[in-house]
């Protein structure tokens, strides 16, 4: 029997388990397993939590389709919550480990509980070899060189947090059709680790509506390094100024490209579902 949680970051929901404490096989097979909302528990993917050398733990993200993501942002605010909530830790600034690096947590609290989470998303990547995207054209934007690409009619913004995004602006995010254009941006031959797809209608300069196709995910509620890609993205395009409110599917998050340090930071609720036990055999 494996112990979980099951958490949500805007409606980006995971489960969570606990590596350190127990012993997880094959982690790709069980998050193709328990990721299925008909026959498994249900979930945008599965997310381990694990002892790290170089932070306080480590996270390990994998998708409904058992590849392994580089960094989740809806999914390391909860797993802040997580670890302080079941007294893990005492302490309300942490450090995981992902695979794209190490992100500093800042845990905000509500009645003794984690309400939100500051995320220092750390500088986002515009070399088109780390991102990585190719048959790119490139722009500029205050001394900082950026590449789109087009996908059939689709101009998109290619930018990396750790994981590699396309940033599509439209007139109205509704009429997108999706299903259409997410697999079609995702598996485009410019992206060789394929690509999240953003669409973007923007509302104001402070404000953008997004809606996001999740590599090996297909469509979810919300994407927390796919928001902070977005907002670097109307910022290089002149649409927003740097701190912009960004309306998700399931709810809104706050995104900041701090212009001293060049980092985004991403502000946004975590929230316990349900926990169980799980008996896979």
């Amino acid at each position: 029997m494996l112990k979980f949680t099951k958490m949500e970051g805007l409606g980006n929901d995971y489960v969570y388990m606990d590596a350190i404490n127990q012993k997880i096989k094959h982690p790709k097979e069980l998050a193709m397993k328990i990721s299925d909302r008909h026959f498994g528990i249900g979930s945008d993917g599965l997310i381990l939590i694990g002892d790290s050398d170089v932070a306080d733990f480590k996270m390990s993200i994998y998708n409904p389709d058992g590849t392994e993501a580089e960094m989740c942002g809806n999914g390391i605010r909860c797993v802040g919550k997580f670890l302080y909530d079941k007294g893990y830790i005492s302490k309300t600034k942490v450090t995981i480990e992902t695979l794209a690096g190490v992100k500093n947590l800042e845990l905000i609290l509500e009645d003794g509980k984690v309400k939100f989470v500051k995320v220092d998303m750390g500088v986002p990547i515009f070399e088109p070899a780390l991102i990585p995207v190719k048959d790119y054209i490139s722009y500029r934007f205050d001394n900082l060189e950026f590449t789109k690409v087009k996908v059939d009619s689709l101009e998109l913004t290619c930018i990396s947090m750790g994981n590699p995004h396309a940033v599509c602006f439209v007139s109205d995010v509704d009429d997108i059709d999706i299903v259409k254009v997410g697999p079609l941006t995702e598996n485009a031959q410019n992206f060789p680790r394929r690509v999240n797809a953003e669409f973007i209608e923007v509302k104001s300069r402070g404000e953008i509506k997004m809606r996001v196709w999740e590599r090996g995910a297909r469509e979810t509620l919300a994407c927390g390094t796919g928001a902070c890609a977005s907002v670097v993205a109307s910022i290089l395009n002149g649409y927003t100024e740097r701190e912009v409110t960004v309306s998700l599917l399931g709810g809104k998050l706050n995104i900041l490209w701090d212009k001293n340090n060049n980092h985004v930071y991403m502000t946004g609720p975590a929230r316990i579902i349900y926990e169980g036990e799980i008996d896979l055999d």
